[in-house]
């Protein structure tokens, strides 16, 4: 079993969120990919079944070391930067779980043979107001209190291929001060059907600082997270956020692997948007 090991979202030769691509000319069980994934103990692991013989469409399905996960943005980003190496750089179809999506894979301006840019067409965008006791669980979860929490942006369950509750937080120190329990925080998401919770410091109307919580795949944080980021922008757009068009989104800072993602997207409600990154092999 070849596990290719990428970052995706990595800048230059440091960060980014490490994936597991895994490309197959056959179907594995259900039980194996996630004997895999487990195994190779990333926050997800992608496993792509060619659908046809040109190497254009793909079936994929991503388990993190505890769960399977609807779509995953950074393995998304790792797949595609695998699929540039291997079938060279060109727009592929995905046919995910509960939805079909793109992935654009290009060379990166990067002296390492082995970086790619990918950028990822989402799902679906969606966002609503957050329930009393989600957003009760959450703050507990992490200690927070409303004072903690920025006025310019309501607390959110958003959507853009996964669910994920988005705390968006008055002070980059209490951002950077984020801590909870693993086994607590697992009982939430899984509570209230949650892949991660995201927390957001805004840093300019278009550049955010955020740290997201992945108790429900047994991992503590990732350093990168694209289908929350895809999410978040959509939620943004529901907003009336001021967006401009194009989000700059810097995670992994606060745990030592700074990571970049990039969102591009325009003011149609409900639309995909487009998250870009860097990636590179490793291991």
């Amino acid at each position: 079993m070849d596990v290719q090991r990428i970052a995706a979202f990595s800048t230059g030769p440091e960060g980014g969120n490490p994936a597991g691509v895994v490309l197959l000319q056959e179907d594995l069980t259900t039980k194996d990919m996630a004997r895999i994934a487990a195994e190779v103990g990333y926050s997800e692991t992608a496993f792509a079944v060619a659908k046809d013989d040109t190497g254009d469409a793909w079936r994929v399905r991503y388990f993190s070391p505890e769960s399977e996960v609807p779509f995953c943005g950074h393995a998304t980003i790792a797949l595609g930067a695998a699929l540039g190496q291997h079938h060279g750089a060109r727009t592929y179809a995905l046919e995910l779980n509960n939805s079909a999506i793109t992935v654009d894979a290009t060379p990166a301006d990067d002296a390492m043979d082995s970086a790619m840019m990918a950028t990822l067409s989402s799902p679906p965008t969606k966002s609503s107001a957050i329930q009393p006791q989600e957003l009760e669980d959450a703050m507990a979860l992490f200690g927070l209190t409303s004072d903690d929490l920025d006025p310019r942006l309501a607390p959110a369950r958003i959507h853009g291929g996964a669910d994920h509750i988005l705390l968006p937080l008055k002070n980059r120190a209490t951002l950077a001060a984020m801590s909870y329990d693993l086994d607590a925080g697992r009982q939430v998401m899984r509570q209230h059907e949650l892949v991660t919770i995201m927390l957001a410091y805004i840093e300019t109307d278009q550049t955010f600082v955020v740290r997201n919580a992945f108790a429900s795949g047994g991992v503590l944080e990732d350093p990168a997270t694209g289908a929350a980021a895809a999410a978040f922008a959509g939620y943004l757009r529901d907003a009336g956020w001021p967006h401009g068009g194009a989000l700059t989104i810097r995670q992994g800072e606060d745990m030592g692997s700074p990571s970049l993602i990039h969102v591009a997207m325009d003011d149609t409600t409900g639309a995909s948007v487009r998250v870009s990154g860097s990636a590179r092999a490793i291991g």
